[in-house]
């Protein structure tokens, strides 16, 4: 490997900063991606059964807010009654619009990085390819000159102008992979989280104190 990145010479370096960071950001989405961290199957139905009477008190609401992404943007609801007597239906939404918004923002979150690496990859290869053909015509006698072209030097400029544009190549593929996997995923579960509190808000109406002034 240290022969290789000899080879390709420093525009490589960039590439290899590239591929650090696209791994990096790959694992730690992979991790807070989960679907456990983001969605739980029943915990709508929890919520309900918890807050069919009244809204709970401010520690299981802190409970539900710890427990998952969904649970935060639930939670905001109940939120948003207890601390507002005056909360009206639009009140408690809009607490859980900009809960939600929050999570969406933060599920997104190095998205645009690895995208940015999987489109900035080729064309670190392709500006190594660049110099490494700069190289191979530098190694080049000049016009009337009685010797060849230096081999070393030849040799030397075309490993740098294919192993950039393989290196680059090599990191923007498989980024590009994950940043579409990681978007739809994400799609996926905004999705999940607006029929999930739209549910919850509808539940939580007739709680609202200013419910009835709102009719």
């Amino acid at each position: 490997m240290i022969s290789i990145i000899q080879a390709a010479g420093w525009p490589i370096w960039p590439l290899i900063l590239c591929s650090i960071l696209a791994l990096a950001f790959i694992v730690e989405r992979a991790i807070k991606l989960k679907a456990n961290r983001v969605l739980s199957p029943h915990l709508v139905d929890e919520a309900i059964g918890v807050s069919r009477e009244a809204v709970p008190a401010p520690d299981t609401v802190n409970q539900l807010a710890a427990h998952s992404a969904l649970g935060e943007v639930l939670a905001a609801g109940w939120r948003a009654i207890n601390q507002n007597p005056r909360c009206t239906p639009q009140d408690m939404r809009a607490a859980m619009e900009g809960a939600g918004r929050e999570v969406a923002h933060r599920l997104e979150r190095y998205l645009p990085a690895i995208a940015t690496i999987a489109s900035a990859a080729p064309l670190l290869g392709l500006l190594g390819t660049v110099i490494g053909m700069i190289e191979i015509f530098g190694s080049q006698a000049p016009s009337g000159a009685l010797s060849g072209g230096n081999p070393a030097q030849l040799a030397h400029g075309i490993s740098v102008a294919l192993y950039n544009t393989a290196f680059g190549l090599i990191i923007a593929i498989p980024a590009l992979i994950a940043w579409r996997y990681f978007r739809s995923k994400v799609d996926g579960y905004v999705l999940e989280l607006e029929l999930s509190a739209e549910r919850f808000a509808r539940h939580l109406e007739p709680l609202c104190p200013a419910q009835g002034a709102t009719r």
